[in-house]
């Protein structure tokens, strides 16, 4: 039985197994520039963020329908219940969908019909979280927020994701600014590739609840500290973070010193259909590379349920947390 943990930092479009990605084609009568997935599994080599951002959206125009939508959260939802999900706060990104004639309805109604029924189908409570894709522009960011409007009570907060660098947190003041006005939960992308100083405007400029990525955080001490002494989480994605380069390799990774330092980390998988593992894959790689104890890797486990937005049950977290706490490890 797998550690009981909940996952934050979860893109539902890199979820998208070869296998389901060939499938939605011939439902569409889509020609994949790949003769099958093996070949297409070997794409997964990535130089840089960016590397990785071309195919991921080209692999997106097989998602067309509700039923794709909800195809592809399902298949999410089993693999993630069985690594020990309990909890999990999915992205997703309208904008990459909207600029290809797919409407913010098909997304939101497709994912919730997986999402609604997640705790019945697979025990996992869900959360939605809606991000903007920082390389397109300002206005485009509160256009999407306003066409979410109709959706909002299955929308629980707002993201920020795509290529970092160029596009700092501050550009997005003004959505930010909307969208709590509106009630919603703020995170952001933030140090994965881009500098510290993102992690501190993203605080700042976008008012943040969590950090997603937010490693490089260790270059500053100062924002260390600060991080540290506001309780900010991170949600870090170890197996992301080699394939990607942000880390040459696992055992180089600052997780532990992170925890060591106090800071209030998570394990995630980020887009695991193309870094190699899910969530509790993740939990495995950095205990073996890092040496992580018992202790530590129940901590990771229990900040997941903290960090999470379950304010508006308590009661829930407070079982979950419960659940880390008895766990033994075997």
């Amino acid at each position: 039985m797998p550690l009981p943990k909940a996952e934050l930092h979860l893109h539902i479009e890199g979820t998208l197994e070869p296998e389901l990605a060939f499938r939605l084609a011939g439902r569409h009568g889509v020609r994949l520039p790949y003769a099958d997935t093996d070949e297409l599994r070997k794409a997964y080599q990535f130089e840089d963020l960016q590397s990785f951002l071309n195919l991921y959206y080209e692999l997106m125009a097989v998602l067309r329908t509700e039923q794709d939508f909800e195809d592809l959260a399902n298949e999410y939802l089993a693999r993630a219940a069985a690594q020990g999900v309990r909890h999990a706060e999915i992205f997703f990104d309208p904008q990459a969908h909207i600029a290809r004639g797919v409407s913010m309805g098909t997304v939101v109604e497709g994912l919730w019909r997986a999402l609604g029924c997640s705790e019945e189908g697979h025990g996992v409570s869900t959360r939605l979280i809606m991000c903007f894709l920082r390389d397109e522009s300002a206005d485009s960011a509160l256009e999407t927020l306003e066409a979410a409007r109709p959706y909002l009570d299955r929308i629980t907060g707002v993201g920020l994701d795509s290529a970092e660098v160029g596009h700092p947190p501050v550009k997005f003041r003004e959505v930010y600014k909307a969208a709590a006005e509106l009630g919603l939960r703020r995170v952001a992308h933030a140090g994965e590739e881009g500098p510290p100083a993102y992690i501190t405007e993203a605080l700042d400029a976008l008012g943040v609840e969590r950090v997603d990525h937010g490693l490089r955080c260790m270059e500053d001490p100062a924002l260390v500290e600060r991080l540290v002494r506001e309780r900010i989480p991170l949600t870090l994605c170890p197996l992301s973070n080699v394939r990607l380069r942000a880390v040459d390799v696992l055992p180089e990774h600052p997780l532990r010193a992170m925890i060591e330092a106090g800071l209030l980390c998570t394990v995630n998988s980020d887009d695991p259909a193309y870094f190699g593992g899910y969530v509790a894959d993740n939990y495995h790689a950095v205990r073996d590379a890092l040496g992580l104890t018992k202790e530590q890797m129940r901590e990771l486990a229990r900040n997941s349920f903290l960090a999470s937005f379950l304010e508006d049950d308590e009661e829930r977290r407070a079982r979950y947390i419960a659940a880390v706490d008895a766990y033994e490890f075997s």
